[in-house]
């Protein structure tokens, strides 16, 4: 992901809800979000290169995202996969707490990432880039390529735009509004990340557009306090085009509700039983 926006204990229906935006390239291959044959519980997204995944939920509420750490100087070929730090959490049992603290102990083998882990009693985050572990207090927050709540343009407007959208819930429409902001920042704004300034420019938006590269999914979570989850992925395509859109509701011992819907003549990937893969031109 490439944007993560989390209201955490603010809503008193809602105690969990996340907006996030996944930013990659076009050609990389991706399964779209649905239940994991090899952990069922799992629902999530799943990268086809390395197979781990950048944000899920499982059915009894454990919940994981992960931003990668935007340091070209300090990027290592060859580092493991840090999708896989979101899959063991979500296919393991440990506690956030528990878990972050051996993930930091290794932490330095990985490229630089930032970690979100919950299991809807606590919520934490931790960085191999300086921070963490550290639970977080009820609150919004937000974080893009750099630590949790470092004031990016984007993650300062997306935590306001999130604050002011939890008053429509159970309607969403404003949550994917604010992740579909393509506006770019002023330069006098924007992060100095080692990326030449034209890179600097398109990711400065919440929503990223260009030929190869973009944003391939945004995502609404929302965990309801009686134990309902729901699950809304819109994934796009090259140009900003809709591609397929996931829906998923359920309960821990809950039938699942899903639904796929995608524009007439869309080609999907990995699609079956009803769990669409991400439609490519």
């Amino acid at each position: 992901m490439c944007l993560i926006l989390v209201a955490w204990q603010v809503h008193p229906s809602y105690p969990l809800v996340v907006a996030a935006n996944r930013d990659e390239y076009f050609a990389r291959p991706t399964e779209a979000a649905g239940f994991w044959k090899n952990s069922p519980q799992v629902l999530a997204g799943r990268d086809g290169e390395a197979g781990g995944t950048w944000m899920g939920i499982t059915r009894g509420g454990r919940f994981a995202a992960l931003t990668n750490f935007r340091d070209p100087a300090q990027n290592r070929s060859g580092a493991p996969s840090r999708g896989a730090l979101v899959a063991d959490f979500l296919t393991g049992s440990r506690r956030p707490q528990e878990y972050l603290d051996g993930v930091a102990a290794r932490g330095s083998a990985y490229n630089g990432y930032n970690l979100l882990a919950g299991d809807g009693e606590t919520l934490w985050w931790s960085s191999n880039m300086g921070g963490g572990p550290r639970q977080l207090a009820p609150g919004v927050y937000g974080v893009s390529n750099h630590l949790l709540d470092t004031p990016w343009p984007k993650v300062g407007a997306g935590k306001t735009a999130l604050a002011q959208a939890l008053d429509q819930l159970p309607d969403d429409r404003a949550l994917f509004t604010l992740l579909r902001d393509d506006g770019i920042h002023p330069d006098q704004h924007l992060p100095q990340t080692g990326i030449p300034l034209d890179w600097e420019r398109l990711l400065s938006s919440a929503f990223v557009r260009s030929p190869d590269y973009g944003t391939r999914g945004s995502t609404v979570l929302c965990m309801g306090k009686d134990g309902w989850i729901s699950f809304d992925e819109q994934t796009w395509l090259p140009g900003a085009k809709p591609g397929c859109r996931m829906r998923y509701r359920f309960k821990d011992a809950s039938p699942v509700i899903s639904s796929a819907t995608s524009p007439p003549g869309t080609p999907r990937e990995g699609g079956e039983g009803g769990r669409a893969g991400l439609a490519r031109s």
